[in-house]
C-alpha cells in the first residue's frame, strides 16, 4: 500500500506545489489536511475496497442501488486513465533526465539537455517504452510483478533519499537557508492554496475512489484497516517531507527558485546538479530513485482500470493491448504541449481526487451499510471514539471538502 501511495506525487508534485502555493505554509496545511481529512478518507476507501473487492466500478455500485453510483465508478476509471496519460509523459522525462545525468552529466552546457527534453519525437519514443514496460508488469500480475518490484524499489528509494539528505544538509549555508524557508508566511494563503494543499494530501495518498479501493480489494479480510491506513499515511508523509529536506535547502543555497511549477525537476534540478559538489553522483542517485518510485506508481495507475474493467470473460492480453493504444493516443497532447500538464494535474490530480474520495466517504457513511463498516473498524461501536469518528466522516469531511471546492471555484471563476 505504501508502494501505491508513494510516487511522483511525493517527489515531483509535492516540491513544485509547495514552491508554487505558499512554501512552508503549504507544507503545514498539507500535513494538517492529511491527518484530519485524508487519513479518515483513506480508512473509508480501504474499508470499501476490502469489503467490496473487484475494482472501482463494483465498489461504487455497491454503495447504492442508484445508477448514479455505478456511473460514478466508470467516471473515475476514466479519470485515472487520463491522469495516467500525462503521468507517463512526466515519467518518460524523468527517465531521460536520469540517463542523461548518468552517462553525460549536467556539468557542461545545459542547452543540449534542454534541446532533447523539448524534442517531442524523442520524448514520445521514451513514453512508448515506459507504457510497454508498465503494461508488462501488470501482465505478470500482482505477486510476480507489482509486489516483487515494490519490495526492491521501496527500500532502495528510502536509503537513497536518507543518504542524499545527509549530504545536502552538510553543504555550506544549507542549514541557514533551510531554516529560513521553514518559517511559514500565511499571508500567501488563499482559497487556491488551500485547495491545492488539500488536493495534494488526497493525491499523494492515491485517494479518489481508485487506487486504494482497488488495492484494498486484494487484502486479507482480517487485515486491520486502521493499522494499515496509519502505516500507509506515515510512509507517504515521511516520503514527502524527506524529499523536501533534500530539495529545499540545496535549491536555496545555489540561488535557484522553488516556484518553477511542474518543470522544477527538469529545469531547476539539472542546474542544481551542475553547480553542487558531487552533483553528478547525487543527481544520478536521486533521479534513479525517482524513476523507480514513479514507475511503481504508474504500474498502480494502469492496474486500476485494468482491474476495474476486467471480467471473467475478458481476454486479458487483448485488454492490455487496447489499453496501451488508448494511453499512446492520450499521451500525445502532453508530449507535444507540456504546458498542459500543470492544468491537467490540477484538474485530475487535485479536483477529481478530492471529488472521488469525497463521494466514497459519503457513500460509505451515509449509505445503508454504514453500520457494517463501523463495526468492521471498531470492536465496540458504542465507545466515544467510534461515535466521534462517525460524526467526523459523516458531516465534517464532506462539508469541508465542499467548502474548499466552492472557495476555489469562486476565486478562479468569479
Amino acid at each position: 500500500m505504501i508502494g501505491v501511495a508513494v510516487g511522483l506525487g511525493n517527489v515531483w508534485r509535492f516540491p513544485y506545489m509547495m514552491g508554487s502555493y505558499g512554501g512552508s505554509a503549504f507544507l503545514l496545511m498539507y500535513l494538517l489536511f492529511t491527518i484530519v481529512f485524508a487519513f479518515p478518507a483513506l480508512v473509508s476507501e480501504m474499508a470499501l475496497g476490502q469489503k467490496r473487492e473487484g475494482g472501482t466500478i463494483k465498489a461504487f455500485a455497491s454503495l447504492s442501488s442508484s445508477r448514479f453510483w455505478e456511473m460514478a465508478g466508470y467516471f473515475f476509471v476514466f479519470v485515472v486513465t487520463v491522469a495516467g496519460s500525462y503521468y507517463v509523459v512526466v515519467i518518460a522525462n524523468v527517465l531521460f533526465t536520469t540517463v542523461y545525468s548518468i552517462f553525460i552529466g549536467f556539468e557542461d552546457d545545459l542547452a543540449v539537455y534542454s534541446l532533447y527534453l523539448s524534442n517531442g519525437a524523442v520524448q514520445y519514443g521514451i513514453t512508448v517504452l515506459v507504457i510497454g514496460l508498465t503494461l508488462y508488469v501488470n501482465y505478470l500480475g500482482v505477486k510476480q510483478g507489482i509486489e516483487r518490484i515494490s519490495k526492491i524499489i521501496m527500500p532502495f528509494f528510502g536509503l537513497s533519499i536518507l543518504y542524499i539528505i545527509i549530504y545536502s544538509w552538510s553543504l555550506p549555508g544549507a542549514l541557514d537557508q533551510g531554516l529560513s524557508f521553514i518559517k511559514p508566511d500565511f499571508s500567501l494563503i488563499g482559497p487556491t492554496e488551500i485547495f491545492a494543499a488539500m488536493g495534494q494530501s488526497f493525491f499523494s495518498l492515491g485517494l479518489g475512489g481508485t487506487f486504494v479501493v482497488v488495492y484494498a480489494g486484494l487484502m486479507n479480510q482480517k487485515e486491520k484497516i486502521i493499522r494499515l491506513s496509519s502505516f500507509t499515511s506515515i510512509g507517504d508523509l515521511g516520503s514527502s517531507v524527506l524529499v523536501s529536506l533534500f530539495l529545499v535547502p540545496t535549491i536555496l543555497v545555489f540561488g535557484l527558485e522553488m516556484d518553477s511549477g511542474p518543470s522544477l525537476i527538469f529545469q531547476t534540478l539539472p542546474t542544481l546538479f551542475s553547480k553542487m559538489p558531487g552533483g553528478r553522483f547525487i543527481g544520478s542517485l536521486f533521479l534513479l530513485s525517482l524513476s523507480l518510485i514513479s514507475f511503481l506508481s504508474l504500474v498502480a495507475a494502469f492496474f486500476v482500470p485494468l482491474k476495474s474493467l476486467r471480467t471473467s470473460k475478458t481476454n486479458f492480453k487483448r485488454m492490455i493491448l487496447i489499453f496501451g493504444v488508448i494511453q499512446l493516443v492520450l499521451a500525445l497532447p502532453s508530449v507535444f504541449y507540456p504546458s498542459l500538464i500543470g492544468t491537467l494535474d490540477l484538474i485530475f490530480g487535485s479536483g477529481m481526487q478530492v471529488l472521488g474520495s469525497g463521494l466514497v466517504v459519503i457513500g460509505v457513511w451515509w449509505g445503508a451499510h454504514h453500520r457494517e463498516y463501523l463495526s468492521n473498524l471498531f470492536s465496540d461501536t458504542s465507545d466515544v471514539f467510534p461515535r466521534i469518528w462517525k460524526i467526523w466522516v459523516k458531516w465534517i469531511i464532506p462539508g469541508t471538502l465542499l467548502a474548499v471546492l466552492l472557495g476555489y471555484l469562486i476565486e478562479n471563476l468569479g
